[in-house]
């Protein structure tokens, strides 16, 4: 064990908030054993609402950081259920300080601003513009999720259709046939990715896009709820070291890596909205939209009145 705790430690420190770490697990260096009695009871988790953005910082990509994944979720730990609510990127978003833009920009806006300083915005922008309080951010670049699905051996897809897209300048090159197969990092990365066709097949929408992202994101879940060994975890610990940053605590991170098996959630609900695009806008049913948000603030135990500023999203009856 004293294996996991130093390859843990090592990765809480890059990726926890730095300004927070107020209790501490005694590690060991590789080789060595860690003795339990020196750890530090770690807290009870109290339930939460987190953040994930997913950004693009392949070779090719142009060095953007807009967000193709963003995507909340509310997590109770004491039924060890969850609730994942994805907006569409294209979403119509107005704000004072742009009156039009999608909303993949706006991660984006606040990092070019100030990186050491995006998080925390960009949170307090969507808190504030869904009346949603937001505990925590995490942002995943492409190549986690890319090196995560090969580190568990690939995931098992029903690949709704055939998939294909290439585009040179940033080397993408989607080519998925139809059917139930299992998918490397480098596909699973394609098939959450998938919108429009250029070499004539169908093209997906946004809601379709989110769907794909949550079906992959919980059986992702589940793999890594099934590890057993160190060595399997030591290679995911170095995964996300490398391609995730947060604002989460690193006592909350690190009492989730050492007890994940017992904390992952066993029920995960996809909360869905009809949504519809109007070039170059993505708009969605506002009763829809009230809803889900409805649903995230009852799995932590928050009241269910909002004051939602649906004049400042792209919605519609």
């Amino acid at each position: 064990m004293g294996y996991l705790y130093y390859k843990a430690e090592a990765t809480i420190h890059r990726i926890a908030s730095p300004e927070v770490s107020t209790q501490t697990y005694q590690s060991s260096p590789p080789g060595e054993e860690n003795n339990a009695e020196q750890q530090v009871p770690a807290p009870h988790l109290k339930p939460m609402i987190i953040l994930l953005a997913g950004v693009d910082s392949r070779d090719g990509s142009g060095g953007t950081v807009n967000t193709d994944v963003l995507m909340f979720v509310s997590y109770n730990p004491d039924t060890r259920s969850a609730k994942l609510l994805s907006l569409p990127r294209d979403l119509l978003i107005k704000s004072e300080f742009a009156r039009s833009r999608k909303a993949n920009y706006y991660y984006a806006y606040y990092y070019n601003k100030d990186k050491s300083t995006a998080i925390p915005n960009t949170k307090q922008f969507y808190s504030e513009l869904l009346d949603l309080p937001i505990d925590y951010m995490v942002v995943v670049d492409f190549d986690a999720l890319r090196k995560t699905v090969d580190a568990l051996g690939g995931l098992q897809i029903d690949v709704e259709m055939d998939m294909k897209y290439r585009d040179t300048a940033d080397g993408t090159n989607i080519d998925l046939r139809k059917g139930l197969q299992k998918l490397d990092g480098s596909q699973v990365l394609d098939y959450v990715r998938y919108r429009k066709s250029n070499q004539g097949t169908q093209e997906s929408s946004d809601f379709a896009r989110n769907e794909r992202q949550q079906k992959v994101i919980k059986q992702i879940l589940e793999k890594l709820g099934a590890l057993s060994g160190i060595s399997q975890w030591g290679t995911i610990l170095d995964i996300i070291g490398d391609h995730v940053t947060s604002d989460i605590p690193e006592s909350l991170i690190r009492q989730g890596i050492l007890n994940f098996s017992s904390l992952k959630p066993n029920q995960i609900q996809a909360l869905n909205m009809e949504s519809l695009w109007k070039s170059p806008f993505v708009y969605v049913k506002q009763k829809d939209l009230q809803s889900a948000l409805i649903a995230l603030r009852e799995e932590v135990g928050l009241s269910t009145d909002s004051q939602t500023r649906f004049k400042s999203i792209g919605t519609m009856e």
